[in-house]
């Protein structure tokens, strides 16, 4: 967990699923070399740290069911590839986060062909086991669907064993049990392997609030005490970023023991206001969230998105509307909180689910050599999305709108802020008007952004009038300053005192 305000913290992200970013060898698959040759678009871009989905072996596609903790999925590459990969990224100043995937593991894995041996084995005990009577009488047969796991019923049966066991997001994915300090002690090995003998520098912590199953989830908070001394013990600046898919009351616990969780509240009511066109008190409810976060950890970093992969493609949320897909970008560049990108948001890729079509090939050129082919897109294709290679030639593009919405958060004080956000609420009576003040001892800057399809006037409160040297504006002005208190459709403006106060 963070002890020190002045540690480094990326202040831009990219979330990159593996299989579909680039692909570096013809085989139709994204790999790590394939991100290795992008190091220096994603630097351009502005990214400091990369989220990396699995690279671990396993059976399926995603990678989300791990077969080895300590070895790399072949179809993506080798350890001395992953080694090449993180050495490019910091050498232009990029961190890498791996996706640790320690709620459960596949069925495939040693520990599991070792447990469903019988209830003698060694292993048996790294996975939860139970009669039918006794699921019965716990009542835990079955269970509600959550936004992250549609199972309903998660015992499932091992040929020839009166025991079930239990896998909360599918039967091929069976969930570890912690009461084991044995596998406590292996996980301790998996941490301190990628971060002292690899060198990651931290890991995004998946279903972070499953970690112990529903009839025992306040255990799960005592888990990522456990982990972040090992942690501290063994990196001290190692970054976790948690996948806490709940509402804020129940994510903020969490900030005891983690530095980050993913703010999942704010990405669907950022898709709800910029596609219904009116706000939702966002702005006050953020600051109400802080204020809980900031309960349990003063340091927390929120850790905010449009969409990942496991939710519909925030261009598809639209419909396609490139304003509102550079509305929705630069709402979210301009909060505060460190933002991560999901690969291909930056141009406008597609996907609705099932899953494999919200991560369907990010596309590079119309030649479509570095194009991974593993699945015949649906959604982003070359009929409905332009490609990098076109985007970089438009200055109006959803891509260059991307970049210079990270240059301007990067270059702004006020806007980069992560610890101790500094957000206020600038009420401007009108609900197709969000309005926000970003205060900073350098320069305080206003954010106001048109939800609406109609040009709208505004005013500022007395105390604000002299804001009106534009800074950023998404829609071409006549000049630097603000000369009639107005603001375009589906558009931003970011504004400083003229007095630069």
């Amino acid at each position: 967990m963070i002890t020190d305000k002045s540690a480094f913290i990326p202040r831009v992200c990219y979330e990159i699923f593996v299989r579909s970013f680039c692909d570096s060898n013809g085989d139709g698959i994204g790999d790590l070399n394939g991100i290795n040759s992008k190091l220096d678009y994603l630097a351009d871009l502005g990214v400091e740290a990369l989220w990396l989905t699995p690279v671990h072996p396993s059976p399926s596609y995603h990678k989300y069911d791990v077969t080895n903790y300590y070895e790399i999925e072949p179809e993506f590459g080798t350890l001395d590839d992953f080694r090449k990969l993180l050495h490019g990224a910091h050498e232009r100043g990029i961190k890498i986060y791996l996706d640790l995937i320690i709620n459960h593991t596949s069925v495939l894995h040693p520990w599991f062909l070792e447990a469903t041996k019988g209830p003698e084995n060694a292993y048996r005990n790294f996975y939860w086991w139970m009669t039918q009577p006794q699921i019965e009488e716990l009542g835990i047969q079955e269970r509600e669907t959550s936004d992250d796991s549609q199972e309903v019923y998660p015992w499932h049966e091992n040929a020839g064993d009166p025991e079930k066991y239990y896998g909360l997001f599918y039967k091929g994915m069976p969930d570890l049990n912690y009461h084991s300090e044995e596998l406590r002690g292996e996980i301790e090995k998996i941490i301190r392997y990628w971060l002292l003998d690899i060198g990651v520098d931290g890991f995004r912590l998946d279903a972070a609030r499953h970690i112990y199953p529903e009839w025992e989830k306040d255990r799960s908070i005592e888990f990522w005490q456990f982990f972040s001394k090992v942690i501290k013990d063994t990196k001290p600046d190692a970054f976790t970023v948690a996948e806490v898919w709940a509402q804020t009351e129940e994510v903020a616990p969490y900030f005891k023991y983690l530095d980050a969780t993913f703010h999942f509240d704010l990405s669907f009511a950022l898709q709800r206001i910029v596609a219904q066109e009116r706000d939702e008190q966002i702005v006050d409810k953020l600051v109400a969230s802080y204020a809980l976060f900031q309960k349990y950890n003063p340091l927390f970093v929120d850790a905010i998105m449009l969409t990942n992969h496991d939710q519909d493609r925030v261009a598809s949320v639209f419909g396609n509307n490139a304003d509102k897909i550079k509305l929705a970008a630069s709402i979210l560049l301009t909060l505060p909180g460190q933002p991560y990108i999901y690969y291909g948001e930056e141009i406008g890729m597609l996907g609705t689910k099932p899953d494999p079509y919200i991560r369907e090939p990010f596309l590079w050129s119309d030649e479509g050599a570095e194009t991974t082919r593993w699945i015949d897109p649906q959604f982003t294709t070359n009929n409905t999305v332009r490609p990098l290679s076109e985007q970089t030639k438009d200055p109006y593009s959803v891509f260059n709108h991307y970049r210079h919405l990270i240059k301007l958060r990067k270059s702004e004080p006020a806007l980069s802020q992560i610890i101790a956000p500094n957000l206020f609420a600038l009420h401007l009576q009108d609900d197709q008007l969000l309005a926000y003040f970003r205060p900073h001892a350098d320069k305080s800057l206003i954010v106001i952004h048109n939800l609406s399809q109609w040009k709208k006037p505004f005013s500022l409160p007395e105390q604000k009038a002299d804001f009106v040297h534009i800074v950023f504006s998404s829609h071409a002005q006549d000049g630097p300053e603000l000369t009639q208190m107005e603001i375009h459709p589906l558009s931003t403006l970011v504004l400083a005192a003229s007095t630069g106060r």
